[in-house]
Order: structure tokens, then sequence, then C-alpha cells
């Protein structure tokens, strides 16, 4: 069964006006799926997993372009970083666009050979996991949220009331293509073969780790600190491991697409605030199996509920706004004296203050961190409390209660 995915007419859109296309994004977020949902029958697929077109691409890359012509997928080019130059040469000379589909999974590596060898010549585009609207196949909820009362308003009239089972089911599941098949695997079996995968190809690709078990351990505690400021010391201390070592690990999740770091505001009240970015893991069903939630209900009575509900809503946010095609320029806000904004848009000019909460009866009290924006000499546009509540309802003249089923 095919999901719909929100980026396909991004995908189309900028095979027009350029020679290549590369989609990234962690494993298994559908990145093979969508190309191929969308090639017509002249487009040619190969995929370097293939140990001898691998072997090809890599020892020969003029003869792998010969051989396998445009219009052309290539799928998992960054284990042939040979190609790149060659892939210059073609597209200068071929002069047409959409010509090559480019997929990849480790976003860091890419980027290296596609600046030196394909700039301008090439967009970029990154999938995440299924969003609640491509799941839902909710065309309104596609469009940018901002928590704007029109766009609310919208949404609003196109859902139901959000229900804490429904919700914790969906965060506890996770967002993976492979789990909204017509015969879905159990969770648990997926995501212990999705982790075994991921360390055995992934990291070590872009890392030489030679105590998986130590890494795997790192990756565990990572997970139990989604939705917290990230403080390097103490993860490597839990871990056993250095705080280089720390470093270096968490930029391997980063350049995976296993986690997001989020940085903090920090214009104008330089002294007061805290400057660790937060982290948030990008899948909430993997962030759950890793932390040993393997239930809903155990999910949302533990000690991560507040958490990674919270990482469940940066990331629907995250996809929404990649979706359409916009950086997300998104921020907290922390003060060294307690005061805390969870979520910042900025966009065109102006900022829109968030908080996100597990509660279905937020107040005036849960936006009284916004003045701290004034603060800074700014002058926020609308917000409010995104969280359990069953209707959208305002808190003061610019701010509503927000109901998290609106995403």
């Amino acid at each position: 069964m095919y999901i719909k995915r929100h980026l396909e007419d991004r995908i189309i859109g900028v095979s027009k006006t350029f020679p290549a296309l590369l989609l990234t994004g962690a494993r298994q977020v559908g990145k093979t799926t969508l190309l191929q949902h969308l090639k017509t029958s002249e487009r040619k697929y190969v995929t370097l997993d293939d140990p001898n077109v691998r072997q090809l691409a890599v020892n020969d890359p003029e003869m792998f372009l010969q051989r396998f012509t445009p219009p052309l997928i290539i799928d998992e080019v960054q284990y042939a970083p040979q190609l790149f130059p060659y892939l210059k040469m073609a597209i200068d000379h071929n002069k047409k666009n959409g010509e090559y589909w480019l997929t990849g999974s480790q976003q860091f590596a890419l980027m290296k050979n596609v600046t030196e060898s394909l700039a301008g010549r090439i967009a970029i585009l990154n999938l995440y996991g299924l969003s609640q609207s491509e799941i839902d196949n909710s065309p309104i909820r596609q469009k940018l949220f901002l928590p704007l009362p029109e766009i609310l308003t919208a949404r609003f009239d196109t859902v139901k009331a959000p229900n804490l089972k429904t919700v914790y089911e969906k965060i506890q599941k996770g967002q993976m293509p492979a789990l909204f098949a017509e015969t879905p695997p159990e969770s648990s079996v997926f995501y212990s073969s999705y982790i075994q995968t991921y360390i055995q190809r992934d990291v070590r690709a872009l890392s030489q780790i030679g105590d998986e078990l130590s890494f795997y351990r790192f990756l565990k505690a990572t997970a139990a600190r989604t939705g917290q400021l990230l403080n390097k010391s103490e993860l490597a201390r839990d871990s056993g491991i250095s705080p280089n070592t720390a470093e270096n690990w968490l930029s391997i999740l980063r350049a995976s697409g296993i986690i997001y770091m989020m940085e903090p505001y920090y214009k104008n009240l330089t002294k007061r605030l805290i400057k660790s970015p937060k982290l948030y893991f990008l899948d909430t069903g993997l962030c759950a199996y890793l932390t040993d939630w393997l239930n809903w209900q155990t999910l949302e009575t533990g000690a991560l509920s507040g958490a990674i509900f919270e990482t469940w809503v940066i990331s629907e946010i995250l996809k929404n706004f990649t979706n359409n095609g916009i950086a997300a320029n998104i921020f907290y806000l922390r003060t060294k004296d307690g005061g805390e904004i969870d979520l910042l848009i900025q966009i065109n000019g102006d900022t829109y203050p968030l908080e996100i909460k597990k509660t279905t009866n937020p107040t005036k009290k849960d936006i009284r961190q916004f003045h701290l924006l004034q603060k800074a000499g700014i002058t926020p546009s609308f917000g409010g409390v995104i969280c359990l509540c069953k209707q959208l309802l305002p808190l003061d003249a610019k701010n509503n209660a927000i109901p998290v089923s609106l995403f």
C-alpha cells in the first residue's frame, strides 16, 4: 500500500529546473519507494546496495554511466563518491533537466561530494518518516502550519478531537512507512532489525566503531534524553565513553537522520540564556523501542511521557516545513533562572511562540513566559499551547489552546 507523500510535487517541480535531484533521509523513510512511484517507464533504476554494481561505480564510474544511461535513479549513491565528478561531466554535456535522481542515507558524507562536484546542478531535498497528515491523507494539513487563527480554524474543521489512547498509540508505533503496509511487521521486530542494519551499515560507513555494544548503549542513552537539553559530558558518562567519542557519535546520529538538534534563541538576552541545543529523536517509535516502552499504556504513564509528546510535535512541525519547501527556522528559549518557551517559529520577520504541554486544560499560566520575547525586543505574533484539548479555544487575544490533532 503506497501512502502519498507531500514531497511528490516538489520533486516533480525541481526536476524541471535542475539536471539532478538528491533525496536524503534516514534509512527506511521511503526515499526509494517515493522515487520509484514517481518515475516514468523510461527512467531506469539501479542501486549501489548491489555489490557488483557498486564495484563498477567505484572502479570505473565512466563505464557505469555509459551502461546506466539517463533518465536514471541511482539508489544509495553515497557508496560511490567516485561517481560525482563524472556525473558533473555528464550533466554538463547533456544539458537536460531531470536526468538523475539520487538517494542517500548519510547526509554529511554526501554534502561534501555534492558541494564539490555538483554545486548549481543539483537540488537537495530531505525526506522524513510519514507525517500524520500523510497517514491521514489530509490535504488541508499538508499546507504550511502557523498558529494563525485562519489556519487553525481551517484545520480544526477537518479533524477529530485528540484522544489520549490514540495519540500515544501513534507515538509508540512510530512513523516508518513499513509499519503502515497492508501486512505490517510487529513494531518491536521491525525496530530491532532496523537498529542492527543501521549499526552494521551506516555507522560503520561513517566511523570506525570497534565496540558495537558501546554504541548501542549510547544510542539508548541518547533516546532517553529526547526533548532535553544536550549535556554531552553526562551522556558520555552514562554511556561509558569519552566526551570526544560522544561528540563523534552524536554527529553520526545527525548525519544518518536519527536525531535533530534544535538550537537555542539567544539574541538580545545573551547573558541570561542557556545556549545548549535540545535533542529530539526524529522517529518516536524508534525512541520508544530504545527506551523499552513497548506499548502505549506504559509509554503514556512513564517518565518519558511528556518529553516524547513534545518530540512528536516537533517532528511533525519539521516535516510540515520541509515538505512545504521552507527551512524550519525554529528555536527554543530558556533563561538561566528557569524561564522557557518550548518553540519559536520565525518566518517573514514574525515570531510565533508555542508551548507544548501534555494537558487537556491549558490556561494563561502556560503562556506566561511569552513575556521573555518582549524583553528581547520582539513583539510576538500569534501563538498558543499545543496540547490534548478537544476544542480550539482562545487563551487571550493572540494565543490559543491548540489541539494536537491539527497536525
